[in-house]
């Protein structure tokens, strides 16, 4: 089991390193025993990939690096590190240099925009009875509430936050585009996707939360890039 590379999941927005939890079981059981989730921030791209870049740089050899949702966003600019293998995107934003995941959503509105709300501090919220519906349509009502009540809220900021070199076009990359997606266009999906020039990429019928609904199909992919 030694020849696998680590594999470190970096979650997005609304989300938490809980969120990879069927995909962390799903990895474990075909072997793979460098598991690692971080939990960023959500401060803002610069303190999140720092975050990530930190605990890339304390495993040694191959790591491949995973994103979801704004996690792509992340792995895009952290993903420079010598020892990053290969990148992989599961429902992800994939920016170029000086695009903001914000720019890239307001240029094709995903259908759960609309039920996003922000705080006095802010941090820019899912609506909790909204959630369900626009971030995991896909799974039981009751996981969504738990979703939904421990939601991590990004500074608002955030997504104006823009990639300096993007990592995809210097690193292998796989891409999984959720066609059911509320939180990111599918087209934008696509359009990031079929820019990269990926190894692979993936449909899925699933919603942004593909992850937690379609955990066995993502593992499948993360396996492919892991090259084992």
């Amino acid at each position: 089991m030694a020849d696998k590379p680590a594999i470190v999941l970096v979650h997005g927005f609304w989300g938490g390193a809980a969120h990879w939890g069927r995909v962390i079981t799903e990895l474990h059981k075909r072997g793979f025993n460098s598991l690692h989730a971080v939990d960023i921030p959500l401060t803002s791209l610069v303190d999140d990939a720092a975050r990530t870049r930190k605990m890339v740089q304390q495993i040694e050899g191959p790591v491949v690096l995973v994103g979801h949702s704004y996690g792509g966003a992340v792995i895009t600019e952290a993903g420079d590190l010598s020892n990053v293998a290969g990148l992989v995107y599961i429902a992800a934003f994939a920016p170029d240099a000086g695009e903001s995941c914000g720019r890239i959503s307001e240029e094709t509105p995903p259908a759960g925009m609309e039920n996003l709300a922000p705080d006095s501090d802010g941090y820019l919220w899912i609506k909790q009875d909204k959630f369900h519906e626009s971030f995991a349509q896909d799974l039981p009502s009751d996981e969504a509430l738990v979703m939904a009540v421990i939601q991590k809220a990004p500074l608002a900021s955030t997504f104006g936050d823009t990639v300096t070199t993007p990592a995809w076009r210097a690193k292998p990359s796989w891409y999984q585009v959720s066609t059911a997606d509320r939180m990111i266009h599918p087209d934008n999906e696509r359009r990031m996707a079929q820019r990269m020039n990926p190894r692979r990429i993936v449909e899925l019928d699933a919603s942004h939360a593909s992850l937690a609904s379609r955990p066995s199909a993502v593992t499948d992919l993360i396996q492919e890039a892991a090259g084992v």
